[in-house]
Protein backbone atom coordinates (compact mmCIF):
# COMPACT_ATOMS: atom_id res chain seq x y z
CA UNK A 1 0.00 0.00 0.00
CA UNK A 2 1.37 3.17 -0.91
CA UNK A 3 1.25 6.04 1.64
CA UNK A 4 0.34 10.12 1.13
CA UNK A 5 3.90 10.91 1.95
CA UNK A 6 5.51 8.34 -0.22
CA UNK A 7 2.86 10.21 -4.01
CA UNK A 8 5.57 13.25 -4.16
CA UNK A 9 8.25 10.63 -4.04
CA UNK A 10 6.78 8.07 -6.43
CA UNK A 11 5.87 11.44 -9.13
CA UNK A 12 9.55 12.39 -8.78
CA UNK A 13 10.68 8.76 -9.89
CA UNK A 14 8.58 8.66 -12.69
CA UNK A 15 9.48 11.85 -14.03
CA UNK A 16 12.85 10.53 -13.59
CA UNK A 17 12.05 7.66 -15.80
CA UNK A 18 10.36 9.80 -18.64
CA UNK A 19 13.00 12.38 -18.61
CA UNK A 20 15.95 9.40 -19.18
CA UNK A 21 13.32 8.05 -21.79
CA UNK A 22 13.56 10.97 -23.53
CA UNK A 23 17.20 11.59 -23.35
CA UNK A 24 17.93 8.22 -24.57
CA UNK A 25 15.84 8.60 -27.83
CA UNK A 26 17.27 12.10 -28.82
CA UNK A 27 20.17 10.87 -28.67
CA UNK A 28 19.49 7.39 -30.49
CA UNK A 29 17.92 9.91 -33.18
CA UNK A 30 20.71 12.05 -33.14
CA UNK A 31 23.00 9.08 -33.66
CA UNK A 32 21.07 7.73 -36.36
CA UNK A 33 21.40 11.26 -38.60
CA UNK A 34 25.28 11.04 -37.44
CA UNK A 35 25.54 7.80 -39.37
CA UNK A 36 23.87 8.78 -42.07
CA UNK A 37 25.70 11.88 -42.82
CA UNK A 38 28.78 9.56 -42.22
CA UNK A 39 27.60 7.02 -44.60
CA UNK A 40 26.81 9.69 -47.40
CA UNK A 41 30.26 11.49 -47.05
CA UNK A 42 32.80 9.37 -45.88
CA UNK A 43 36.16 10.22 -46.62
CA UNK A 44 37.89 8.34 -49.71
CA UNK A 45 34.07 7.83 -50.76
CA UNK A 46 33.49 10.32 -53.43
CA UNK A 47 30.91 11.43 -55.66
CA UNK A 48 31.37 11.06 -59.76
CA UNK A 49 30.48 14.85 -61.46
CA UNK A 50 30.47 13.49 -65.09
CA UNK A 51 30.58 9.83 -66.93
CA UNK A 52 33.36 11.09 -69.94
CA UNK A 53 33.01 7.67 -71.57
CA UNK A 54 33.86 3.75 -70.36
CA UNK A 55 36.64 4.32 -68.89
CA UNK A 56 37.05 7.65 -67.88
CA UNK A 57 34.97 9.71 -64.96
CA UNK A 58 34.92 12.91 -63.12
CA UNK A 59 34.91 12.83 -59.62
CA UNK A 60 33.99 15.52 -57.03
CA UNK A 61 37.04 15.37 -54.31
CA UNK A 62 36.52 17.53 -52.02
CA UNK A 63 34.86 20.26 -53.78
CA UNK A 64 37.37 20.09 -56.36
CA UNK A 65 36.52 18.44 -59.68
CA UNK A 66 39.67 15.75 -60.97
CA UNK A 67 39.46 13.33 -64.27
CA UNK A 68 39.85 9.81 -63.12
CA UNK A 69 41.17 7.73 -66.10
CA UNK A 70 40.07 3.83 -64.67
CA UNK A 71 43.79 2.07 -64.07
CA UNK A 72 44.24 -1.25 -66.25
CA UNK A 73 40.93 -1.34 -68.88
CA UNK A 74 40.67 0.69 -72.13
CA UNK A 75 36.94 0.55 -73.61
CA UNK A 76 36.04 2.13 -77.13
CA UNK A 77 36.70 5.64 -77.46
CA UNK A 78 33.24 7.78 -78.31
CA UNK A 79 34.91 10.86 -78.33
CA UNK A 80 38.64 11.40 -78.76
CA UNK A 81 39.72 14.23 -81.00
CA UNK A 82 40.92 12.39 -84.34
CA UNK A 83 39.41 9.36 -83.58
CA UNK A 84 35.73 7.50 -84.69
CA UNK A 85 33.61 6.17 -82.61
CA UNK A 86 34.41 2.66 -81.85
CA UNK A 87 32.08 -0.09 -82.22
CA UNK A 88 31.02 -1.18 -78.81
CA UNK A 89 32.33 2.47 -77.17
CA UNK A 90 28.68 3.83 -76.74
CA UNK A 91 28.03 0.33 -75.07
CA UNK A 92 30.68 0.48 -72.47
CA UNK A 93 30.43 4.50 -71.66
CA UNK A 94 26.56 3.43 -71.11
CA UNK A 95 27.40 0.70 -68.87
CA UNK A 96 30.06 2.54 -66.73
CA UNK A 97 27.53 4.96 -66.08
CA UNK A 98 24.83 2.64 -65.38
CA UNK A 99 27.56 0.14 -62.75
CA UNK A 100 28.18 3.23 -61.01
CA UNK A 101 25.06 5.42 -60.87
CA UNK A 102 24.33 7.53 -58.27
CA UNK A 103 26.35 5.95 -55.54
CA UNK A 104 29.61 6.72 -54.02
CA UNK A 105 33.33 5.24 -54.65
CA UNK A 106 36.26 4.75 -53.54
CA UNK A 107 39.53 5.59 -55.34
CA UNK A 108 42.68 3.79 -55.04
CA UNK A 109 46.12 4.27 -56.39
CA UNK A 110 48.20 1.57 -57.51
CA UNK A 111 51.75 1.46 -56.35
CA UNK A 112 53.20 0.56 -59.41
CA UNK A 113 51.43 3.02 -61.53
CA UNK A 114 52.03 6.89 -61.89
CA UNK A 115 49.85 9.33 -60.00
CA UNK A 116 49.26 10.83 -63.64
CA UNK A 117 48.63 9.76 -66.96
CA UNK A 118 50.40 12.56 -69.50
CA UNK A 119 47.01 14.12 -69.94
CA UNK A 120 47.30 15.05 -66.08
CA UNK A 121 44.21 12.74 -65.35
CA UNK A 122 44.36 10.85 -61.82
CA UNK A 123 45.04 7.41 -62.41
CA UNK A 124 43.02 4.95 -60.30
CA UNK A 125 41.17 1.80 -59.61
CA UNK A 126 37.47 2.36 -59.22
CA UNK A 127 35.24 0.54 -56.45
CA UNK A 128 31.99 0.71 -55.72
CA UNK A 129 30.56 0.80 -52.29
CA UNK A 130 30.07 -3.00 -52.22
CA UNK A 131 33.90 -3.55 -52.89
CA UNK A 132 33.07 -4.22 -56.50
CA UNK A 133 36.18 -3.51 -58.88
CA UNK A 134 35.02 -1.12 -61.80
CA UNK A 135 37.73 -2.35 -64.12
CA UNK A 136 36.80 -6.00 -64.09
CA UNK A 137 33.52 -5.85 -64.37
CA UNK A 138 34.33 -3.81 -67.44
CA UNK A 139 36.74 -6.48 -68.52
CA UNK A 140 34.94 -9.69 -67.56
CA UNK A 141 31.92 -8.32 -69.25
CA UNK A 142 33.42 -7.55 -72.17
CA UNK A 143 33.03 -3.78 -72.34
CA UNK A 144 37.04 -3.26 -72.78
CA UNK A 145 40.12 -4.88 -73.25
CA UNK A 146 43.16 -5.32 -70.56
CA UNK A 147 45.34 -1.98 -71.00
CA UNK A 148 48.71 -3.69 -70.01
CA UNK A 149 51.21 -1.28 -71.60
CA UNK A 150 52.19 0.26 -68.40
CA UNK A 151 52.59 -1.80 -65.24
CA UNK A 152 50.05 -2.20 -62.33
CA UNK A 153 49.46 -5.01 -59.53
CA UNK A 154 46.78 -6.23 -61.79
CA UNK A 155 48.18 -7.04 -64.74
CA UNK A 156 48.11 -10.68 -64.68
CA UNK A 157 44.55 -10.64 -63.11
CA UNK A 158 43.15 -8.19 -66.09
CA UNK A 159 44.83 -10.30 -68.43
CA UNK A 160 42.74 -13.53 -67.08
CA UNK A 161 39.76 -11.88 -67.28
CA UNK A 162 40.45 -10.18 -70.82
CA UNK A 163 41.00 -14.06 -71.90
CA UNK A 164 37.94 -15.29 -70.28
CA UNK A 165 35.73 -12.62 -72.13
CA UNK A 166 37.04 -13.52 -75.40
CA UNK A 167 36.20 -17.81 -74.96
CA UNK A 168 33.55 -16.15 -74.14
CA UNK A 169 32.63 -14.26 -76.84
CA UNK A 170 31.55 -11.21 -74.18
CA UNK A 171 30.49 -7.70 -75.64
CA UNK A 172 32.62 -6.71 -78.39
CA UNK A 173 34.65 -9.45 -78.86
CA UNK A 174 31.52 -10.73 -80.62
CA UNK A 175 30.16 -7.67 -81.37
CA UNK A 176 32.92 -5.89 -83.08
CA UNK A 177 36.56 -6.45 -85.33
CA UNK A 178 39.04 -6.58 -82.42
CA UNK A 179 42.33 -5.23 -83.91
CA UNK A 180 45.57 -5.30 -82.38
CA UNK A 181 48.30 -2.51 -83.34
CA UNK A 182 51.53 -2.66 -83.34
CA UNK A 183 52.39 -1.44 -80.12
CA UNK A 184 50.03 -4.62 -77.89
CA UNK A 185 47.05 -2.20 -77.57
CA UNK A 186 43.69 -3.66 -78.79
CA UNK A 187 40.93 -1.92 -80.80
CA UNK A 188 37.63 -1.94 -82.26
CA UNK A 189 36.45 -1.10 -85.68
CA UNK A 190 35.00 1.90 -86.53
CA UNK A 191 31.11 2.55 -86.50
CA UNK A 192 29.99 3.20 -89.71
CA UNK A 193 28.00 6.41 -89.83
CA UNK A 194 24.94 6.61 -90.78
Amino acid sequence: MVKASDTPRLWFWWLVFILLIGISVYFALRLAHLDLKLRSSQPGLYSVARFVDGDTIDVNMNGKVETIRLIGVDTPETHKPNTPVQCYGPEAAAYTKKLIGSQNIRLQADPLDTNRDRYGRLLRYVYLSDNTLVEQKLITEGYGFAYIQFPFEKTAEFKAYEQEAKAAGKGLWSACKVMVETNGRAQTNALSPN
